[in-house]
């Protein structure tokens, strides 16, 4: 991160520093349009008894029930949460209950601790059960059910409900980056549950464990976010955010699950190597939490990584692929432009920092363009000056993204933008501050780990589950982890093929959780792949 400040005259107040940071905390990141048609369901279905969500720390009921407080008091920042049980939230009673039917599989109830039978949303599915216990008339098929091996089929058939209960409940609670206590805590109990030693980052949010076959092989690193948005959600789904304003908009929640499931197959499966979970914090921030992770020490030894992200133009039951940058580069930018101020009768007494920053909105992304190439994305998401119609401000703002596609052209951004704010500013008399926030490179995959990856999806879901995908101008912090190692992000299909395609971050957002045991055989495939080399 960079930050500089400039004046045609002397410069001005130095900007509040707590204040920008709490602007900057959310950073966009989508994935790309990829778009292939199939059909992910399989044949008929036997329903399964439900169980509550894996290792889910409970607190007893209260009024407004906060993002799960009781998971939230239970992480312990220095060492990793414990693990207390309360009485169950009645609360919860809509995600406590998600059989999904693996098909050809008889599903039990590993807990013990059965829930109502609430079938599992398929996105665009019209809740028939006005209390949210039920979610949908129809059950959701494991699309890759018997393709095995058979300790893979047998783990989903029966931990697949607890799965789903797992990611509705982390759904309903959102946490917003480096506050993500509570998901953070229920991880952990799931994997500690099964027996898995796991390890809070010190930042008190995210962890990492590792998984040993006890055979000589690669360590895999694997790889989900866990952090929500500042969104309101829409979705209409019974277990949508009970949390004002905070939404799991992009989807992590589903990553969350999908690797928790992954993890719980290899810990009952067979494979060579070591696998490293990698449960990040803060994608959605910047800087992003992968540089936690990275200076956790996390990345120590990976030989290949792979994440997984939805993608809400990809139909359910597809994995898109690609070689090469599937993502964008990414910076903020933030300029700050100030003057004495005045009546709008006389604007060549002052400066007329509405005209400087409408100048700078207007011209600096076409400079931007014919410096770096036509790839070249700045748009501006807030402009903000004055109060009143006949006042000429003292001050305004603008802020928005840079991204990129190519990674040589984003090395050269950041002098490229000063120089031609300054060239702009310059004939205004306006002061300035120019903020550039360095933010995420391009995810560029690698291209063997791309074709591990294409024998993996091949293998768990049939050739014609894999995808080509293009790249997006959205951003991914997944880059910084392909710095230490090789690997590949993946787009997990979410789309229904039923209801209009909704974007990542739009309030109205669903994704089919259909994607969940797909993106489940997919990982664990990977690893499959990945120890033969």
């Amino acid at each position: 991160m960079t930050q500089s400040r400039h004046a045609a005259t002397p410069v001005g107040t130095a900007t509040d520093a707590t204040d920008r940071a709490a602007r900057s905390s959310q950073a966009a990141a989508d994935p790309g349009t990829p778009r292939a048609a199939a059909d992910a369901t399989a044949g008929a279905a036997r329903s399964s008894q439900a169980s509550t969500g894996p290792g889910t720390p409970r607190s007893a009921a209260a009024p407004a029930d906060p993002a799960m407080a009781g998971a939230a008091r239970s992480t312990q920042a220095s060492g990793g949460p414990g693990t207390p049980r309360a009485a169950a939230d009645p609360a919860d009673s809509a995600m406590a209950g998600a059989p999904v039917v693996d098909a050809g599989a008889a599903p039990t109830d590993p807990t013990g601790a059965a829930a109502p039978d609430a079938p599992v949303v398929a996105a665009g599915a019209v809740p028939t059960d006005p209390t949210g216990a039920a979610a949908s008339d129809t059950a959701v098929v494991d699309a890759g059910a018997g393709r095995g091996p058979a300790w893979l089929d047998a783990v989903l058939a029966a931990q697949l409900p607890t799965i789903v209960a797992l990611r509705r409940r982390i759904h309903a609670h959102p946490e917003l980056s480096r506050q993500e206590r509570a998901t953070t805590a229920l991880v952990h109990d799931a994997l500690t549950g099964a027996g898995i030693a796991a390890q809070v980052l010190p930042g008190g949010t995210g962890l990492i464990a590792d998984i040993d076959s006890g055979t000589p092989g690669p360590l895999i690193g694997l790889r989900a976010d866990i952090d929500a948005l500042p969104v309101a959600e829409a979705s209409g789904l019974p277990f949508a955010s009970r949390v004002p304003g905070v939404a799991h908009a992009c989807g992590h929640d589903v990553h969350t699950a999908v690797l928790v499931g992954a993890a719980l197959a290899l810990r009952a499966g067979t494979f060579a190597g070591r696998v490293r979970l990698l449960f990040q914090p803060a994608e959605e921030a910047m800087p992003g939490g992968s540089h936690q992770l990275v200076a956790a020490g996390a990345m120590d030894g990976i030989d290949r990584v792979y994440a997984l992200h939805c993608d809400p133009r990809v139909p359910v039951g597809q994995v898109g692929m690609r070689v090469g940058p599937i993502t964008s580069a990414c910076d903020m930018i933030e300029l700050t432009v100030t003057g004495p101020g005045g009546h709008t009768s006389r604007p060549q007494l002052t400066v007329d920092v509405v005209g400087a920053l409408a100048e700078v909105a207007h011209r600096l992304p076409g400079l931007a363009v014919e410096a770096l190439g036509a790839s070249t994305l700045l748009v501006w998401g807030t402009v903000r000056a004055g109060e009143a119609s006949n006042v000429i401000p003292q001050t305004g703002e603008l802020r928005g993204t840079l991204r990129l596609a190519d990674r040589a052209a984003w090395e050269r951004a950041e002098p490229v933008i000063a120089d031609g704010v300054a060239r702009l500013l310059a004939p205004t008399g306006a002061r300035y501050e120019l903020r550039h926030v360095r933010g995420v490179p391009p995810v560029v995959n690698d291209a063997e780990s791309v074709q591990i990856l294409q024998r993996a999806v091949s293998a768990a879901l049939g050739v014609e589950a894999v995808a080509a995908a293009e790249q997006s101008a959205g951003a991914e912090d997944f880059a910084v982890l392909l710095e230490n190692a090789p690997g590949a992000l993946a787009r997990l299909g979410v789309w229904d093929g039923l209801l209009p395609q909704v974007d990542l971050h739009a309030a109205e957002f669903r994704a089919d959780e259909r994607a969940i045991p797909v993106g489940v055989r997919t990982l664990v495939h990977t690893v499959l792949a990945a120890g033969r080399g």
